[in-house]
């Protein structure tokens, strides 16, 4: 016996996908998240080293990286949310 209800022609109803991208989401959303706070504190560590503000730089672009994550995990969040 087929799984789910079945459609007027007699085929089993799919999910038409959702499952498969709530699942690739969260797979993504980690590496959006903690991309840009690695490569604001790489970028940050380095210049510091390079001008000698130990850590200014480190902290000042590793907040901005936080904000950039969050902000780019919301909105794809938000695009994902929107799809049918």
């Amino acid at each position: 016996m087929a799984s789910g209800n079945p459609s007027p022609n007699g085929a089993p109803n799919k999910d038409q996908g959702g499952t498969v991208k709530q699942i690739a989401l969260a797979f993504e959303l980690p590496f959006i998240l903690v991309g840009p706070v690695v490569m604001g504190g790489v970028l940050g560590f380095f210049l510091d080293r390079w001008l000698h503000t130990k850590p200014l730089l480190l902290i000042v672009l590793g907040i901005l990286g936080v904000i950039v994550g969050v902000r780019d995990a919301v909105k794809s969040a938000a695009v994902h949310d929107k799809k049918p």
